[in-house]
């Protein structure tokens, strides 16, 4: 068995992917990953240890079945958890498919969600509770709304200091998660 110590960024990549130059690299949703590698680059404290540097680059053009599937499965069996970028750029995707319903329903691995598009606590929440434009955003992903009732998820801007407490938080790390329900930190 793998040592779980790794945070999975899950995340939205359109396919086929961009045969420009950049391509991956071009992707909104990708550039919020990127950006906890050079938080994490910038400041080696940062609590992001990063599940897809524990195995060895997979070409955009590898086969799915035979490759990038196993690949993204061996991953998430080294990960504490799944750090999921849900934005208005995200869509229902195979890749992000395999990775929310390997990870939550074979792996039991707890979630923490990160609204890019929302910047603090406050803007998260109406009258304490989610706000349903931030709800509206599960369905760009049914197979993480339908299943994120099975493990903890603890629902957070893209603001540093929140991301870094919730990667530090034991209730959201796989050998010491808490109840599934939907959390969220209190303004």
């Amino acid at each position: 068995m793998a040592y779980r110590n790794g945070n999975y960024a899950a995340f939205y990549v359109a396919e086929p992917f961009n045969a420009s130059a950049l391509g991956v690299h071009a992707t909104k949703d990708f550039c919020y990953y990127n950006m906890l590698r050079a938080w994490k680059g910038k400041e080696t404290s940062f609590p992001f240890n990063d599940s897809h540097d524990k195995t060895y680059n997979v070409r955009d053009n590898s086969d799915w079945e035979t490759t990038l599937k196993p690949r993204l499965r061996e991953r998430l069996r080294s990960s504490k958890n799944i750090v999921l970028f849900i934005s208005s750029n995200t869509a229902n995707s195979r890749a992000l498919r395999e990775e929310i319903d390997y990870g939550i329903n074979d792996q039991e691995l707890p979630i923490i969600v990160v609204y890019p598009e929302y910047d603090s606590k406050e803007s998260l929440l109406t009258n304490g509770v989610l706000k349903q434009s931030v709800k509206n955003l599960w369905d760009k992903l049914p197979i993480f709304r339908d299943s994120m009732s099975k493990v903890p998820t603890l629902h957070v801007p893209f603001k540093k200091d929140i991301i870094e407490a919730s990667l530090n938080n034991k209730d959201f790390m796989l050998a010491t998660k808490t109840t599934p329900d939907f959390y969220w930190y209190k303004p």
